[in-house]
């Protein structure tokens, strides 16, 4: 008798365990746009196509960024530059509020730059276009070549925008 009420107990504990973790896995994500990216009374400088004299450094390289989304899990949306991975399949990028941002013009403020990983790759049909990124968004910034980032972003999913 015991053998039996300790069986149900587990398969009722592992029936929750499985019903919480579907409830999970289904629940939206945040929509988050660029200015919810900046703090209140951050004062970025004006846009690119204003500030752009030919210099190709970035302006704020330590921008300050918003905790509000860290550790949540997030829907961006945003244009790519890519950084690794294949013809097919596009492992780490770099999410920015518009196109050309760190390639034909300085890169904008790190808290405007969102760095992205995908573990699998994630093919990327065209990069002229604006998508949605689904995935776990963090503080840690990042550093590379092209520009310092002030978010990342462990990612699941692409859409179009």
């Amino acid at each position: 008798m015991t053998y039996l009420k300790l069986s149900v107990t587990s398969l009722f504990a592992v029936l929750m365990m499985v019903v919480t973790f579907n409830a999970l896995a289904d629940e939206a994500p945040i929509e988050v746009y660029w200015e919810d990216l900046v703090p209140e009374g951050f004062n970025e400088l004006a846009p690119p196509s204003v500030q752009h004299n030919g210099e190709m450094s970035q302006l704020q390289p330590d921008a300050p960024v918003v905790d509000t989304f860290d550790g949540k899990r997030v829907k961006i949306p945003g244009f790519v530059v890519p950084l690794e991975g294949t013809a097919e399949l596009t492992t780490e990028f770099l999410l920015v509020p518009y196109f050309g941002a760190c390639i034909h013009v300085p890169p904008p403020p790190s808290n405007q730059i969102v760095y992205v990983k995908f573990e699998e790759g994630v093919r990327i049909d065209n990069i002229y276009d604006a998508i949605w990124v689904t995935g776990k968004l963090s503080t840690d910034g990042w550093k590379g070549d092209i520009a310092s980032v002030g978010y990342r972003l462990t990612g699941e999913a692409v859409e179009g925008f």
